[in-house]
């Protein structure tokens, strides 16, 4: 059986853009709804440009966070949602709400874990502390969620030279090439039962 994923997405979407076009290609799962963190985004637009269905969970029309991922919980319920895919999703995800899906929200993060990531580490920012720092490589890494900000078991990587004369904005050019790569790759393996997890421990089989 086909399986159905949701992706989460704060911004323009283009991570959630890869998954849509290697999915067009591929049919390896069901994008049944993109779940969106405010009106006006880019990503709003690449789903209804593709008839993905979409739904807004803006902080400011809930009690709490807690109150959101509550609805939100009994969203992905209603739809089936087999796993959930975090493409550049900036709101904070609380304990209850990973343990329901456990094992089954991947999010990708722009720097080689365990290097330049948890909190504060995201977008732009990540870039600029490696370039400051001196790294000679970065990169991407996919992983699972859990409690830990960035912390979960990683499933795949792909590493990126980091240039002498690179700026931020050089070098997330060119991670993204490689996330637009990996994320679809390891979204398709998910759904078609080819990730094996124990512990930390993650193949692909």
């Amino acid at each position: 059986m086909t399986k159905r994923i949701a992706v989460f997405a704060s911004g323009g979407g283009t991570d959630f853009q890869s998954v849509i076009d290697a999915n067009e290609r591929e049919h390896f799962c069901e994008i049944a709804c993109l779940i969106a963190s405010k009106e006006g985004i880019g990503a709003i637009e690449r789903a209804k440009n593709h008839g993905i269905p979409y739904a807004v969970y803006a902080k400011k029309d809930f009690a709490d966070i807690g109150e959101l991922y509550k609805k939100l919980t009994r969203h992905m319920n209603m739809l089936g949602i087999d796993y959930i895919v975090l493409a550049g999703w900036l709101k904070i995800i609380p304990e209850s709400f990973i343990k329901t899906f456990e094992d089954r929200i991947i999010n990708i993060h722009p720097s080689l874990i365990p290097a330049f990531c948890g909190s504060g580490y995201y977008g732009l920012k990540v870039h600029g502390a490696v370039i400051d720092y001196g790294a000679k490589i970065s990169g991407c890494t996919v992983h699972f969620v859990n409690e830990v900000p960035d912390g979960g078991a990683i499933i795949a990587q792909r590493a990126v030279e980091v240039k002498p004369d690179d700026s931020p904005e050089t070098l997330q050019a060119r991670i993204l090439e490689e996330e637009h790569r990996l994320l679809p790759y390891c979204v398709k393996q998910l759904c078609l039962g080819n990730v094996v997890k124990e512990g930390r421990k993650v193949s692909i089989k």
